[in-house]
């Protein structure tokens, strides 16, 4: 199933639809072995019967749209770990190495689909195909594979939860302790907002929580304007801050670039909602002119909040605004109101995958199945809070999750579709590059993965046993 790679939760509520659809009709290998007969001619494109296709203008939109979150917030952060020419360059070399991945992934799922006669497939459904196209070994992992990504897709998605919940009570702490003179345990302003956060989840119909993502839509960017403001209201200067940071401090650069700017999880629902799904590719197609515009858009803000706040800087530029500044304290309280009516949003796909994919169908029909749906829940919205409680750190968490789920997600997986796909259509240099270039990018992956993560828990360790 389709999820949310994207750090705003409003960005999810216009897509979630689609992805529920996909994922109740997965074109795996058994439907499409059950598929119409070979046609050479077959073209996806023309027979995906979308009920309110979105334009070229509308999918960059929702591009951008998405790329204002609580990770492009955490830009500067990840520039002091890196120093400013470091991450400047570095945020540019991966959004690229990103936006091929992308390619890789929508080009495979158009060359299958072409193959299987069905018109779109969800990310776990290209994952599964794929492999069954390549050399024994991976046909062997086919049956699973589809399982792997939905997982890491689900910690990813509760990763996200928990950023959200941390960024809100961080904010709120913020506003507290410059109203009051005080210093409030964060985790307090956790426990203050579990209650309600819990009945916004219990909203079963997406219906009713899509209209908060247009009030925080509105909120954030009212929000970014202010933040940009304070940015640039005193001139920036490099003096004292780094140019190149320290190299064992890269991982949490790479991790929470990735966080912010991969959109793995909504790019397969957006271009199968497209009017004009064959230019979402190519050179100045959607992507790419979205993916410009928003490591752009990643670089400024990394690169002028750190010159700004230097090694103070915060896991959420937020949270270094003046604190004794109204403007200042009604940005955070607007974020975090933002953040907090659409948590439901963003946890409804990790409510999805574990109720309708696993524990729903184990269930099956009983007469208790909605007290269960609703512990689910619950249960989901628990262990976000919990794993917040016990690791209160916005940019660890950050990173931390950027690491382990979207190295393999943004980088790895995809790198391995491709090859599968062209297994036995190459030969020759076209199949030594195909391995070479998507082994690179798989041992990028691994190494993000298990070097990100583990420096992430590393600091973990360390920032709360000091």
């Amino acid at each position: 199933m389709t999820k949310n790679g994207h750090n705003n939760p409003a960005f999810v509520s216009e897509h979630v639809d689609n992805i529920k659809q996909q994922s109740s009709n997965k074109y795996s290998l058994e439907l499409a072995e059950k598929g119409a007969a070979k046609d050479p001619d077959y073209n996806p494109y023309e027979h995906r019967d979308v009920p309110h296709p979105t334009t070229n203008w509308e999918t960059l939109f929702h591009l951008l749209k998405g790329s204002l979150g609580t990770g492009i917030l955490a830009m500067p952060n990840a520039f002091r770990n890196s120093g400013y020419v470091t991450g400047s360059i570095g945020t540019i070399v991966i959004g690229f190495i990103c936006t091929y991945c992308i390619h890789q992934l929508v080009k495979a799922e158009y060359e299958l689909c072409r193959r299987k006669k069905v018109p779109s497939m969800n990310y776990p459904a290209v994952a599964e195909t794929a492999l069954g196209e390549g050399p024994s070994f991976f046909k062997s992992c086919a049956p699973y594979i589809g399982t792997v990504v939905n997982v890491f897709l689900l910690i990813y998605q509760l990763g996200t939860c928990c950023v959200y919940v941390v960024f809100v009570a961080s904010n709120i702490k913020s506003i507290v302790d410059a109203v009051y003179d005080t210093n409030v345990d964060v985790r307090l302003c956790m426990i203050i907002i579990l209650i309600p956060l819990i009945l916004i989840n219990w909203v079963r119909q997406l219906k009713y929580l899509a209209p908060f993502s247009t009030l925080a839509n509105f909120i954030t960017m009212v929000s970014f304007a202010f933040i940009c403001y304070y940015i640039f209201r005193e001139p920036v200067t490099t003096e004292g801050k780094d140019a190149f940071g320290k190299v064992e401090n890269f991982p949490l650069f790479f991790g929470t670039v990735l966080f912010a700017l991969e959109a793995i999880g909504v790019i397969l629902p957006l271009e199968n909602e497209m009017k004009t799904p064959h230019k979402f590719g190519g050179s100045c197609g959607v992507l790419n002119v979205s993916m410009v515009w928003i490591v752009f858009l990643y670089v400024g803000m990394g690169l002028f909040g750190y010159l700004n706040y230097g090694s103070s800087v915060l896991g959420s530029i937020t949270l270094n605004l003046p604190e004794h500044e109204i403007p200042a304290q009604c940005v955070k309280a607007m974020l975090a109101f933002a953040i907090y009516i659409t948590h439901g949003l963003a946890c409804y796909v990790a409510i999805d995958i574990t109720w309708n994919d696993y524990v729903g169908k184990k269930l099956g029909p009983q007469r208790n199945k909605l007290f269960w749906e609703y512990a689910v829940r619950t249960g989901l919205v628990l262990i976000t809070f919990l794993l917040a409680v016990a690791i209160p750190n916005l940019e660890l968490f950050i990173s931390l999750f950027g690491a382990l789920c979207l190295s393999a997600l943004g980088l790895a997986f995809p790198a391995l579709i491709q090859i599968s796909t062209h297994w036995y259509e190459t030969t020759g240099l076209a199949k030594g590059w195909l391995l070479l270039s998507n082994f690179v990018l798989i041992i990028v992956g691994i190494l993000g993965l298990v070097i990100g993560t583990y420096t992430s828990l590393k600091e973990i360790v360390l920032t709360f046993t000091e």
